[in-house]
């Protein structure tokens, strides 16, 4: 029996300084944990996340489309600051 971790790609859709939601071509199991990449312009971060839900969140003919909440799992005080100062960049592009 084995493993492997291959890396996909994933659209966050919303970001917080307690996680993030994603849409995923595959489903993410419930409790499962997994490192997240995340590339804020020319920084790129990895932060353990937890799954705390997952769902379809549209099919189409050939492509389904699913929806999951991550939590965050301690994340390291530079990868918060790092996620704090993207937030604030996103609020003030929107104000």
């Amino acid at each position: 029996r084995g493993e492997v971790m291959i890396f996909q790609p994933m659209t966050v859709t919303q970001i917080s300084m307690g996680g993030i939601r994603v849409e995923t071509t595959f489903p993410l199991h419930l409790d499962s944990l997994h490192e997240f990449r995340l590339t804020f312009g020319d920084l790129s971060l990895v932060v353990k996340g937890r799954i705390v839900h997952c769902r379809i969140s549209d099919v189409d003919q050939e492509l389904v489309t699913y929806r999951a909440g991550v939590e965050f799992v301690e994340p390291p005080p530079r990868v918060q600051e790092a996620i704090s100062e993207f937030i604030s960049k996103l609020k003030d592009l929107s104000a």
